[in-house]
């Protein structure tokens, strides 16, 4: 745990606080580094004692012919679960260094503890992300991905659902966020990764839907209160481990289809929209060529604003700034130019139909579900 970078930092920030050389040993009592770096790679006599007794050795000059390569200074041992994996030495007169040495050996110990616990949480997110790749395989290795979860003391259990949160921004602590996201769901029973780079996944396993969804607005309002921009995609429940994949496709359409400002969009809200997605490109453009024939772009607006008001003609005109009369003149020139009244339901579905099929096309121009 002890490794050359760490023992750099050490020496590094400890002198810019004390002004005094600072030597790292480690197991053997080599030298790993100091603050004269010629001395690097040396064995440390003094600290091999202290390796062999376990107990803080001071060097002055009465006892300093005692042992080889070493300066007047204190030597204490660096301990990490219960076992003496190195040693720290302070150059300098002992008498002065003591009032101080324990609080260096204290620091040095909490910064190779903390290095630990990064490097044990850069492994166990890197183990989720392994696990979760392997899942959405469309042959899954089921051994493979329960001994991972073995070690993460988790179980697969159905039903599964993915979900994806898509951040606008990319966070300049993305572990942090992955971190503040895990105690938020407080549960084993979730898996949380980033799939790409401003992409984050989360994978439930024996959750019912309402709970997940619970959970997920509580991550919605962490990101709101933070003023993180971001989008979350719900895939819908599956009960085997190979329609995983599946669930995580419906997730990327979610986000895909699903309206600009709304915060968590499942799948199920879009499905229809998700249909039309995947048909043929040929028979969309010929559907909304044979519609929109004639078509002015204001009257497309105009039927969007009208089928996002739910066919209110008060709201719809709101949301498009101007009269309800100027939205009726709008309506009838629709029917006009189309021969479907978008007053009538029968009308209406196709011409919905046919705005989300132009919508479609947009989407198709730019960006796709991504990764």
């Amino acid at each position: 745990m002890l490794t050359y970078e760490i023992a750099k930092q050490i020496v590094r920030e400890t002198m810019n606080r004390l002004n005094r050389n600072i030597n790292i040993m480690d197991h053997t009592g080599t030298i790993m580094a100091s603050g004269d770096p010629s001395r690097v790679g040396e064995v440390h006599e003094g600290a091999a004692d202290v390796i062999r007794t376990g107990h803080p050795l001071m060097i002055t000059e009465d006892n300093q012919q005692k042992y080889k390569g070493v300066r007047p200074g204190i030597n204490l041992p660096i301990v990490f679960q219960d076992k003496i994996i190195g040693v720290i030495g302070i150059t300098g007169d002992p008498e002065e260094i003591l009032e101080f040495g324990e609080l260096v050996k204290m620091i040095t110990e909490m910064m190779i503890n903390q290095s630990f616990l990064a490097s044990q949480l850069e492994w166990k997110q890197r183990m989720k992300e392994m696990i979760f790749e392997e899942l959405i395989r469309r042959e899954p290795n089921i051994e493979s991905a329960v001994q991972r979860l073995t070690l993460l003391k988790m179980k697969l259990r159905a039903p599964y659902q993915v979900a994806l949160i898509e951040l606008r921004e990319l966070p300049k602590q993305g572990q942090e966020l992955i971190q503040k996201v895990e105690d938020l769901l407080n549960d084993k029973q979730l898996l949380v990764g980033f799939r790409s780079v401003n992409r984050m996944f989360i994978l439930a396993t024996g959750l019912e839907e309402q709970l997940v969804r619970g959970k997920l607005g509580e991550v919605e309002n962490y990101l709101r209160q933070k003023g993180i921009a971001f989008k979350i995609g719900m895939g819908s429940q599956v009960t085997e481990t190979g329609k995983i994949g599946m669930s995580l496709e419906e997730a990327k359409l979610a986000l895909l289809l699903g309206e600009g400002e709304q915060g968590l969009i499942s799948y199920l809200d879009v499905e229809t929209k998700a249909l039309i997605n995947r048909m043929d490109p040929q028979v969309k453009q010929k559907f909304v060529d044979r519609i929109f024939a004639n078509t002015p772009q204001t009257s497309i607006e105009t039927l969007e604003a009208f089928f996002d008001s739910n066919l209110n003609i008060g709201e719809a005109a709101k949301l498009l700034f101007i009269h309800r009369n100027t939205l009726i003149y709008r309506l009838a020139k629709i029917k006009e130019r189309t021969g479907y009244d978008p007053q009538i339901f029968h009308d209406a579905v196709s011409l919905q139909l046919a705005v989300w099929m132009y919508q479609n096309q947009g989407r198709s121009e730019g960006e796709g579900p991504g990764e």
